[in-house]
């Protein structure tokens, strides 16, 4: 099992220090990558919690975010260039990129650039988004009713752009003839993409089958759903019978931290203190993930009440004691 860190890109009150602090820590540990998260706006009417869905339009969620739309957070994108170029080891990513608030051609090119700069280091994580308020924010207002044609345009344009010295494309949200982008990525075919998809298992799954994706992202998943994910994921690549389950990676974003005594974890939904907990909850939790078939936990610092201080020391224990449990296992 790979361990990946989610930064908390998105608080109340976050630092640059704060993030170096975390990247550097997991570039030592040696964990597998580190991700930052894409997140355009809070809207005021959140702080009322009168928004229009609840986050990630998950039915558990109140109509608020946990973040309020006066705090301080950073956008994931413009960051991933300084983890490049912070960092040797780890690969990274943003989970996930909203591609309706993106032109396609040019996150294609902008995705094989920093490839370059991270010397072959780049996940590229796609999803539809979810806060139509956020479409607005985004002036692709229009788009949101069609977002998911954008992912699976988005994602052709990509896998086009980075395995042809020239290309074009005809479709309903880019119309372009024969064109060259530029360098091409370092990996050979491009980054990894990953598909985030929190609804709907059938569309991911056709998703990462037919395009032969690397991975699948989910959110507070327990590792029954998860299990219920790869197998929605199996039998899709099973009947186009051009590859195996065990070759796609299966994550989930997680809330992550170690207490000194037992926490309840009764499953509340995605609201389930998953791997929030102690040391022997976090590493039967793992056993368990482990054995539904999760690859990689994205390892997530609540949005807020936990200082970065304590989140250092957890990754800590997290790498160094409750690991070596679990892969013994």
């Amino acid at each position: 099992m790979k361990i990946a860190l989610y930064l908390p890109t998105f608080r109340d009150h976050v630092t640059i220090q704060e993030l170096a602090d975390l990247t550097d820590l997991a570039e030592e540990l040696e964990f597998d990558s580190v991700w930052t998260l894409d997140r355009v706006i809070v809207p005021e009417a959140s702080d009322r919690g009168e928004m229009q869905y609840p986050f990630g339009m998950m039915e558990q969620m109140p109509l608020q975010m946990p973040v309020s739309s006066r705090g301080q957070w950073f956008q994931g994108w413009p960051l991933l260039p300084w983890l490049a170029a912070r960092t040797e080891k780890v690969r990274i990513g943003m989970s996930i990129t909203v591609t309706p608030f993106r032109n396609p051609g040019v996150f294609a090119a902008e995705c094989a650039t920093i490839d370059h700069i991270s010397n072959g280091r780049l996940n590229v994580g796609v999803g539809s988004g979810w806060m139509p308020e956020e479409f607005a924010a985004a002036s692709v207002a229009d788009t949101f009713p069609r977002r998911h044609g954008h992912v699976r345009e988005t994602i052709e344009i990509c896998q086009g752009i980075w395995n042809n010295e020239l290309f074009e494309y005809h479709g309903e949200f880019a119309d372009f003839g024969p064109s060259g982008f530029g360098h091409k990525p370092v990996q050979p075919g491009g980054p990894p993409i990953w598909f985030s998809g929190l609804k709907d298992p059938k569309r991911s799954a056709r998703r990462i089958s037919k395009y032969g994706l690397a991975g699948w992202i989910g959110i507070q998943d327990t590792p029954d759903e998860l299990g219920k994910w790869r197998q929605a994921i199996s039998d899709e690549l099973d009947a186009i019978g051009t590859t195996s389950i065990d070759s796609v990676e299966m994550s989930s974003m997680i809330w992550f931290v170690i207490t000194d005594t037992e926490v309840d974890q009764t499953d509340n939904g995605k609201l389930t203190n998953l791997l929030v907990g102690t040391e022997q909850q976090i590493t039967d939790r793992l056993k368990a993930y482990q054995e539904a078939g999760m690859t990689m936990p994205l390892i997530w610092p609540p949005f807020a009440d936990v200082p970065v201080s304590k989140t250092l020391d957890d990754l800590k224990r997290l790498k160094n004691d409750i690991m070596p449990k679990v892969e013994a296992s």
